[in-house]
């Protein structure tokens, strides 16, 4: 690599061999390293979008990070070459690497709201790497923002800066640090999964926004996700990984309509589950009756006359936008937030509107699963700890009777022998939610709460998490109260759907029926706004939703 090709000729960043390993530390047993990425090597031209594909774990993020020179949480660039602008960055002294992050290579996380600093204003923080790096004076800079704010489709652009971030929503704070990647006219911006937190209809702005500065500014990109659907409408190039392994490379075209490898053609034939509706029971085991409710200390309506059922071993999905009142209305049903009017009826039987007041078997029979496994679980008690609790609190299990039940419950959720001894920092996010499912048959329940139990997961593991609960749902006759965001999902899994908008369900009935046109707006909206697995799908939902808004 010394007699190099003059600088003009090389591609803009030029990675080769790039090994990436990490010191742990198991408990009771000698630290080891150990291999993250296994000598990866890719080109990208300036101009152009490289998106990286795979689980968690994959090693795209760190990979991504490594193109700043970066090792994130004591990883270690290890062997191999990232070349920036014709300079090796791995051997480059610490000041050029300096140089080179915030004004050359810039990044945008996935959380921008764990990232902009609550205390100060979104100008001063969109700026602060432009002026640091003396690409621009302070002027300049906040000029170069406003412009960049009118051109991601930010509103007010002159003075949305002036406002904090908790002042702004997910979707226009993820467009800020759009912003402010671009301010310092870099050449290559990392995009770590940009709009994997946001809900679909924000996620199409979000990525229509990149995309079209991506192309404006000419600017190189390194896109990562778990999303193929996504990430096929923004890269020229795609880069499939596992394990830290490259799996396949190729075109957007080659990958998503001729994939070569297995893995590859599993990422994309994921949601494959075809579940056949079922019809209702003569009785219903929920009926949530007007139900309106305000949190305490607010006269504001969060839930406005809620009506719906849900009937035994049925599905039903509860689907909308962050702030449409799913989560507020699994609350009510849970006892957690009493209603000011309504009721819930469940199996034949009002509840309680206070969780504190509802007798043992109203408890155990209806229980929750929760989107984020990690905070779910104490990470001081093993999974046999875990699952044998609701087995000794509701039916008084001791010794081989709740070992045995334990391992049963294990059995069914395809955990199997070896996992009562374990913690939950020594299982994989997948193995995680399961063992929160099967917490949540410990008790036997006659309805469990699934809320956005697979959001957080990669597609193939929520793929195997949502056929195995289809599979329990037939083994226990369980219903479920599925509630998301994800179509994809809805479509998969559900028997009935309630579409929510702003405290009120706006559309109800069975899949068939709420799925078929003629839709109202909102769930035309939302059902547009599913990314698909085709090229171009991007510009013909925008150029739809300019039609019908008038051509503006």
């Amino acid at each position: 690599m010394k007699d190099m090709t003059p600088e003009d000729t090389l591609p803009l960043l030029r990675v080769r061999g790039l090994k990436i390993g990490a010191t742990i530390y198991p408990p009771g047993e000698r630290p080891r390293d150990i291999d993250i990425v296994h000598g990866v090597d890719f080109d990208l031209e300036a101009g152009k979008v490289l998106g990286l594909i795979g689980e968690s774990g994959a090693g795209k993020s760190t990979i991504g990070l490594a193109a700043m020179a970066y090792g994130r949480g004591g990883v270690e660039l290890t062997g191999g070459e990232v070349w920036v602008n014709g300079r090796d960055m791995l051997k480059a002294p610490l000041r050029d690497v300096r140089r080179l992050r915030g004004a050359e290579v810039t990044y945008v996380s996935q959380s921008a709201a764990a990232s902009f600093n609550p205390a100060k204003k979104i100008m001063e923080q969109v700026t602060e790497a432009a002026i640091f790096q003396n690409k621009f004076g302070k002027k300049e800079a906040e000029e170069r923002a406003i412009e960049l704010f009118r051109k991601l489709g930010l509103p007010d652009p002159e003075t949305i800066g002036l406002r904090y971030p908790h002042q702004v929503s997910g979707g226009q704070l993820q467009r800020c640090m759009t912003a402010l990647a671009l301010c310092p006219e870099p050449d290559l911006v990392v995009f770590d999964e940009p709009t994997t937190a946001l809900d679909v209809t924000t996620q199409i702005d979000v990525l229509a926004a990149i995309k079209d500065a991506i192309r404006d500014t000419g600017v190189a990109a390194l896109y990562i996700t778990h999303d193929l659907a996504v990430v096929a409408q923004v890269s020229d190039h795609i880069m499939v990984l596992q394990q830290g392994a490259m799996v396949e490379y190729g075109t957007t075209d080659q990958i998503i309509n001729n994939p070569q490898e297995e893995y590859t053609q599993a990422l994309v034939s994921v949601r494959s589950i075809k579940h056949v509706e079922k019809e209702p029971t003569d009785n219903p085991l929920l009926r949530v009756e007007n139900i309106t409710a305000r949190y305490k200390g607010t006269d504001f309506d969060v839930l406005r006359d809620v009506n719906v059922e849900l009937h035994p071993g049925q599905t039903l999905a509860i689907v909308g936008e962050s702030g449409s009142g799913k989560s507020t209305l699994a609350r009510v049903i849970t006892g957690l937030l009493p209603p000011s009017e309504g009721q819930i009826i469940f199996d034949g039987r009002s509840l309680s509107p206070d969780l504190k007041t509802r007798p043992l078997d109203d408890l155990r029979e209806l229980q929750m699963i929760y989107q984020m496994a990690d905070t779910a679980m104490n990470p001081r008690q093993t999974v046999g700890t875990i699952i044998g609790r609701p087995l000794e609190f509701y039916f008084g299990l001791k010794g081989n009777a709740k070992q045995t039940r334990i391992q049963e419950l294990l059995d069914e959720i395809e955990l199997g022998e070896g996992f009562q001894d374990r913690y939950p920092a020594e299982l994989s996010g997948g193995q995680k939610q399961r063992v929160c499912i099967a917490r949540a048959l410990a008790a036997k329940p006659k309805l469990i709460i699934c809320d956005e139990v697979t959001s957080a997961l990669d597609p193939l593991v929520a793929d195997g998490i949502l056929k195995l609960l289809l599979n329990l749902q037939k083994i226990e006759d369980v219903a479920y109260l599925f509630i998301t965001h994800d179509l994809a999902t809805v479509k998969a899994i559900a028997d009935s759907i309630a579409v929510m908008y702003q405290g009120q369900v706006v559309r109800y009935g069975p899949k068939s029926q709420v799925l078929s046109p003629p839709f109202d707006d909102y769930t035309d909206l939302l059902l547009s706004s599913v990314p698909e697995m085709k090229l171009g799908w991007l510009e013909e939902v925008i150029e739809h939703r300019k039609m019908e808004s008038g051509g503006n």
